[in-house]
């Protein structure tokens, strides 16, 4: 049986603005949003002394929760380094299980998105058989080098290999189907998810190089979900010292510029996530957020939640 109640983000520490959304029996769950070094930024100190003044402004790095409350099942796509604070929060406040989780998804080899996986070896928990799903260069990377190949030795994860455009089947009527996407593969394809539930779908693209790059057209790919969460690493050229060449997504002006002619419904689809801490929408009142929030788009906040 479905069923739908009315939440609000369960982290209590937040000043992050979290919309009150109606949740069913199946729904994910945001439980990060930063780029894959978190915020504050290592050495960063101004954004270190903020943190010290003000604990709210903490960001866990960018994942979200699956979760089938019929099953009593939960997954994780990508392992962050924040991983044990978010598995907690996640059976705390979400749905507490035998499990700690039912399998975990990988998007590819860098260094937000996988390593949280260490924290299952004989140092940290010393787990049995979590199911890892990975693609064939992710999964070759995991069995080929240390530490992550002593997960495999000991038992700690289980390996699945993933295909794209493939889909797995996780509960009754959960689905997620994996489909590549350009972006720097110095060790392994880089994928986004599609994830199908009962009544509504979601994208996930948290890193891509640009728009542009990509095979499929993204305003039409939005057009055909509910949800789409979208790689914002940055909101425009410029915003770091470093040649933004050196490390390529689309800048959130971009991505807006391809939607400017959309409906706001279809506009309201897209929540931006993965924001650097260069970029100033990180902060919840910036005004090119509210200003862009007026459009319609919406940002991704830890402990949003949404029905599937």
């Amino acid at each position: 049986m479905i069923y739908s109640i009315l939440v609000i983000s369960f982290f209590s520490c937040n000043n992050e603005r979290n919309e009150v959304s109606e949740i069913s029996e199946q729904e994910i769950v945001v439980l990060g949003i930063a780029q894959d070094a978190g915020y504050p930024h290592i050495n960063n100190s101004d954004e270190w002394f903020e943190l010290r003044n003000d604990p709210s402004k903490k960001r866990l790095v960018i994942s979200l929760a699956v979760v089938d409350h019929a099953t009593n099942q939960k997954w994780l796509i990508d392992a962050t380094p924040d991983m044990p604070q978010q598995l907690d929060e996640l059976a705390s406040n979400i749905l507490k299980s035998p499990s700690l989780i039912d399998g975990v998804f990988l998007t590819h080899a860098h260094i937000g998105h996988y390593t949280g996986l260490m924290y299952f070896g004989r140092e940290a928990m010393g787990a049995k058989n979590i199911p890892v799903y990975a693609m064939p260069q992710m999964k070759k990377f995991i069995e080929s080098n240390g530490p992550w190949n002593q997960l495999v030795s000991l038992n700690n994860i289980q390996l699945n290999k993933l295909q794209a455009d493939a889909t797995v089947k996780l509960s009754g009527s959960i689905r997620i189907t994996p489909f590549l996407v350009p972006h720097r593969a110095e060790y392994a394809e880089t994928v986004g998810y599609k994830i199908e539930g009962a009544t509504k779908s979601a994208l996930f693209i948290p890193d891509i190089d640009k728009w542009e790059l990509w095979e499929k057209n993204i305003l039409e790919e939005v057009t055909n979900v509910d949800y789409a969460f979208l790689d914002a690493t940055f909101f425009k050229d410029g915003e770091i010292s470093r040649p933004m060449s050196e490390v390529p997504h689309p800048f959130i002006e971009e991505t807006v510029e391809i939607f400017k002619n959309a409906s706001k419904e279809i506009k309201n689809k897209i929540i931006f996530i993965h924001f650097n801490h260069s970029n100033p929408v990180i902060d919840p009142k910036n005004t090119d957020r509210l200003r862009l929030e007026e459009e319609g788009f919406r940002f991704g906040s830890r402990g949003m939640r949404l029905g599937l």
